[in-house]
């Protein structure tokens, strides 16, 4: 498979590639610093440079042209203030998926984050509450679309070693989980037809990957 990655550079991204590279499978990451790139390269996926916050909908489209599955998985990233909340996790994932319906690449998956979809306690932090609706709307932006996609909703992440054991449903209850295990849920889920047009919720569980899947 060929498998274009937005936020080519990102702790999950690079599992992913290493673990696409371990298939014999294709990774194009997209990352907006050169500098980047002999990183992506030491995990034998392609670099692609280019500005998802300024980049043209033909010029993303061009990077995904005969990719099986896209992905997006950039953020804005902490220090970050409301105003790139808008333009990368909301601006930056329609982008994507403009390109996406363009370039005729069907399966899309979104990396999301659990509690989007419940309102700001009050008192939150105005940058992490328009983070929140940023990625929402990124999602609802997603949902109308005629792709197959998935939004995978993660709990909070860490750079922990990877479990393999893990709960993804509809909904689970709130927790933590290795980026690690995201990469690999998310290369369990590409060809998987259970999984197109739902959004998942995935934390730390008892069950090994493959069977999680499998209980879609």
């Amino acid at each position: 498979m060929r498998v274009v990655i937005a936020g080519g550079h990102g702790k999950i991204a690079r599992h992913l590639e290493r673990l696409l590279a371990g298939t014999g499978d294709e990774a194009v990451g997209i990352i907006r610093n050169v500098e980047q790139a002999p990183a992506l390269r030491d995990l034998s996926a392609e670099p692609v440079v280019l500005d998802l916050e300024s980049a043209a909908v033909d010029e993303v489209a061009d990077v995904l042209k005969g990719a099986d599955v896209a992905v997006f998985a950039a953020g804005a990233g902490p220090g970050s203030g409301a105003a790139r909340k808008e333009t990368v996790d909301l601006g930056a994932a329609r982008l994507f998926a403009d390109a996406a319906e363009r370039a005729g690449v069907r399966r899309h998956i979104q990396i999301g984050s659990i509690g989007v979809d419940r309102p700001a306690r009050p008192g939150t932090d105005e940058v992490f509450a328009a983070y929140l609706r940023a990625k929402k709307a990124a999602e609802d932006d997603l949902r109308a679309r005629d792709l197959d996609w998935t939004i995978l909703r993660p709990g909070r992440l860490t750079d922990e070693p990877a479990i393999g054991e893990v709960h993804l449903a509809d909904k689970v209850d709130y927790g933590e989980i290795p980026r690690e295990d995201v990469a690999a849920v998310l290369v369990a889920l590409f060809e998987e037809p259970r999984s197109f047009r739902r959004t998942l919720e995935l934390v730390t569980g008892d069950t090994p990957v493959d069977e999680a899947i499998t209980r879609l």
